[in-house]
């Protein structure tokens, strides 16, 4: 193995970029990092929300979903475009580019982040094998410790096993709503009019809706995407680069576009099974007791499943991103087995300590909400300047479109973070 692609498939990857292969098998070597990243999208902390916007308000929502995940697609694109330019990740260049006590104090707040991440996903999985299999939580928890680290250690034969073990989690998570939507009777012609027609009934859709686009962009998500991509694929030329490029775009839209669609038939889930007599539902554990009477015993099952696979695969991604963090503002590699235990140690000593696991998934949000801005705002003034990117840099409507998208989000994430804080803004008093 060279690097971290095998000897054989960087050969077939210059194949590709030199036009001597073409086709859809040709365009999967270069699949992959925006695979990895896209669960993030689809984690445990989305469930509690997709389910409360579909309960609360049927098919009302669908279009924040959608507009949410237009923001993901650029963000993730912005982050895979540095790494592939670059050959650097954002933490790196966060390293070379800013003063060491920023980057200190940037570090810290990135790696109480990826805590946070691993709290909210760690638990879902938790949660998921201990109501499929009627155990303990503690139990549950140390089942999916288990599973993380040993699906963790592929990860030293390269990108690719890695790629395609997540792949198949995301591919069962989708497999699993579609499923659902074949179960659920779902008003289609309601859905798509929530998709395409913006509205907000109510304070409390509003504040719904926050969470759904200010928990969207995720922080462990944007600096692991550039770091999948540096060094991924032999670049020898500038046209190289443009064309890693269009590979790149290209899979964002794709695998971003099922993470969205995976949201949409959560939410369309809730809908067709609490919207009518149960909006109350605003829980996983509430969702998985109340589907069984709803839509039978198959739909609670596979509701299940696919939080488990879910609850796994991102802890694993979310592991991957706090050592690419540590390594990349310190230049300091763990052992990926101090990795896992110190990224799941406050899960651990949440449950150990009786706290709520809802209200701990909520802190865990308000953590993220806090340490967003550090790459977000990063990304964009690299992506952004000449002696970084060269000819690369994005043009002025990207740049843009990349403000107004950290503008929508951070500011969503100071009235989430307000709302958590009782600090009262007019017009948002839940009601």
């Amino acid at each position: 193995m060279t690097g971290r692609v095998t000897v054989r498939t960087q050969a077939a990857m210059a194949q590709v970029l030199a036009g001597k292969r073409r086709g859809p098998r040709a365009t999967l070597l270069f699949f992959g990092p925006a695979v990895i990243a896209s669960v993030a999208y689809m984690d445990p902390g989305n469930y509690a929300t997709n389910i409360q916007a579909g309960a609360g308000y049927g098919y009302t929502l669908l279009w924040v979903v959608l507009c949410a995940n237009l923001i993901a697609m650029l963000f993730q694109a912005l982050s895979a475009r540095l790494g592939i330019v670059t050959g650097k990740n954002l933490a790196e260049l966060c390293r070379d580019h800013f003063p060491r006590r920023t980057v200190w104090v940037m570090w810290a707040v990135s790696e109480v982040a990826a805590m946070a991440t691993d709290l909210a996903e760690f638990l879902g999985g938790a949660i998921g094998l201990a109501l499929l299999f009627q155990m303990p939580l503690m139990a549950g928890m140390t089942v999916t410790a288990i599973v993380t680290y040993g699906i963790l250690l592929f990860e030293g034969r390269g990108f690719r096993p890695m790629e395609l073990i997540i792949g198949a989690f995301v591919a069962v998570i989708g497999l699993c709503y579609l499923i659902e939507l074949v179960i659920a009777p779902i008003a289609w012609g309601d859905a798509a009019t929530g998709l395409v027609t913006p509205q907000m009934p109510d304070s409390t859709a509003l504040l719904i809706s926050v969470g759904i686009i200010g928990a969207t962009v995720m922080p462990h998500a944007i600096y692991l995407h550039s770091g999948l991509t540096q060094g991924r694929t032999p670049i020898r030329s500038d046209a190289d680069r443009r064309t890693i490029l269009r590979f790149s775009n290209r899979e964002v839209i794709i695998a971003l576009a099922l993470a969205g669609m995976i949201n949409m038939a959560m939410v369309m889930m809730a809908s067709s099974a609490f919207h009518l007599g149960h909006s109350e539902v605003a829980e996983i554990e509430t969702a998985y007791h109340m589907l069984t009477p709803l839509l039978g015993g198959a739909a609670s099952a596979v509701f299940l499943v696919s939080l488990i696979a879910s609850g796994i695969s991102s802890s694993v991604v979310g592991t991957m991103a706090g050592q690419m963090i540590m390594q990349g503002f310190l230049h300091i590699r763990i052992p990926i087995w101090l990795r896992r235990l110190v990224t799941m140690a406050p899960a651990f000593a949440v449950v150990a300590l009786g706290v709520n696991a809802t209200e701990a998934l909520v802190m865990s949000q308000v953590i993220l909400s806090i340490a967003l801005p550090v790459p977000m705002v990063a990304l964009i003034i690299f992506v952004g300047r000449k002696d970084i990117m060269g000819d690369f840099r994005i043009g002025p409507l990207t740049r843009v479109g990349g403000i107004i998208g950290a503008a929508v989000v951070l500011t969503l994430n100071f009235v989430l973070l307000a709302q958590v804080f009782g600090v009262p803004i007019p017009g948002l008093a839940a009601g």
